[in-house]
């Protein structure tokens, strides 16, 4: 399962994240639920140090918060990598690459809506508002550490998210 973020504007602590990008991935090797994921993380090669340790405490759960849900899943944590990660929105559709390893774009399913997207509240741990229900483009895989699928026609989400330590 691969979770792309990109952050328009956010901070942790006094650090600055605005415009970064981070990638999870996430693999089961049977029922989500029955747990024994594996887990690798991508941070955007333009963050410096601070903002690094940021990410890292952000998306893999140790700061907490909504990625924390997924940590007790987690048996196998295959590390945090910087890479270069480009991330595109273009219409409805989102669009994120890491060279080499992944390609993921997703657009909505077909609607008859005149938003052109179909919003559902599905309680998943990253988005506990309404995601949109998406479809994967043709191309979209996945191959680093071990690891390697191709999700292309398979179901995708997107949504805005606001995350908060501030309760």
């Amino acid at each position: 399962m691969p979770l792309v973020f990109h952050i328009d504007s956010g901070r942790y602590g006094d650090v600055v994240l605005d415009g970064l990008n981070v990638f999870v991935i996430l693999q089961a090797p049977g029922v989500m639920a029955d747990g024994d994921w594996s887990a690798a993380t991508y941070i955007d090669e333009r963050a410096d140090d601070e903002q690094t340790e940021a990410l890292t405490a952000i998306f893999t759960g140790a700061a907490g918060g909504p990625m924390a849900a997924f940590t007790p899943l987690i048996s196998k944590n295959l590390g945090v990598s910087k890479v270069p990660i480009a991330f595109r929105i273009d219409g409805k559709t989102r669009s994120a690459e890491i060279p080499g390893i992944l390609r993921m774009s997703v657009e909505p399913l077909p609607t008859m809506h005149p938003s052109g997207e179909m919003w559902a509240n599905l309680g998943h741990p990253v988005s506990a508002d309404k995601m949109a229900l998406a479809v994967g483009a043709a191309g979209n895989t996945f191959s680093d550490r071990g690891m390697r699928w191709d999700n292309s026609g398979r179901n995708g989400l997107y949504a805005s998210i606001r995350w908060s330590n501030v309760s």
